[in-house]
């Protein structure tokens, strides 16, 4: 079955916002176990910067399989 690039970007788009999510309260429960102190904006920005590479890398990964698999 092919997926458009489109429905690809949402996908992946859907998977990075949920992560974003469960990387912030990550951060908000593991960082002070290494004696780290952030504020939550901190944290928000650390998890945007992480997110957006995220969604970079899931994008090009599964147009890169969809191409070696011979899909448009």
């Amino acid at each position: 079955m092919k997926q458009s690039r489109r429905l690809s970007f949402l996908e992946a788009l859907s998977n990075v916002i949920l992560g974003y999510g469960l990387a912030v309260l990550t951060q908000r429960a593991v960082f002070p176990a290494f004696g780290l102190e952030t504020t939550l904006a901190e944290e928000m920005q650390l998890g945007a910067a992480f997110t957006a590479m995220s969604l970079l890398r899931s994008y090009l990964l599964r147009r890169l399989f969809a191409a070696l698999d011979g899909e448009n």
